[in-house]
């Protein structure tokens, strides 16, 4: 059980539901989460380097104070999550964070420096990404119903793909941001002009 032990090395948790607790200190390096529920579990002070989730929930995790590096989170529910709380002082090296046909909904990651993050086949319906680092991330084939960029910096993010977004060109960075018809037409919609029909 996690709750024994402050340092978990390759160690792979099956089947195991810790939900509605408090885990404090605990460090995760080269860790596997299959199937796992932390539903509304409290990871405080906690790291995670070189970890996989797959098939897990964790819904409404509280991430204060924690690191993350290397974490590949596939096929789980991610909803209600705020990473803003988690410790990203030493910054997150580009691309150690990755979501694939996860449900990210109702999540936060305001002000998070998130370089080459990967969002791919995600339903990430009302999602901060307000004042984020997110240059090359990708986010191709999410759903970004309601989410809100606002002062973010997408320079090379791929959004090829990616529907439903609302991203205001004049209040983000969208240099060199790689769009695809006809979601791409919706970067119109903030600005003063009208597009005509011949």
């Amino acid at each position: 059980m996690i709750g024994d032990y402050p340092q978990f090395t390759d160690i792979k948790f099956k089947d195991e539901h810790i939900e509605n607790s408090r885990l404090v200190s605990k460090t995760f390096l080269n860790c596997t989460f299959e199937e796992c529920s932390y539903k509304e579990t409290e990871f405080i002070s906690c790291r995670f380097v070189d970890c996989y989730f797959h098939n897990c929930d964790l819904s409404m995790i509280r991430v204060e104070d924690s690191r993350f590096s290397d974490i590949h989170i596939r096929y789980s529910k991610v909803i209600g999550v705020n990473w803003a709380l988690a410790n990203w002082s030493t910054g997150l090296l580009e691309g150690s964070l990755s979501f694939l046909n996860c449900a990210l909904n109702y999540s936060t990651f305001l002000g998070v420096p998130l370089p080459g993050v990967k969002i791919i086949d995600c339903v990430a319906t009302d999602v901060d990404f307000r004042e984020c680092n997110l240059t090359k991330a990708d986010f191709t084939g999410t759903d970004l119903s309601e989410s809100l960029f606002h002062r973010t910096d997408l320079t090379e993010a791929n959004l090829r793909d990616a529907y439903n977004y609302q991203i205001d060109p004049r209040n983000n960075i969208v240099t060199r941001t790689r769009f695809s018809l006809p979601e791409a037409m919706s970067l119109l919609y903030s600005m003063d002009i009208n597009l005509e029909d011949e």
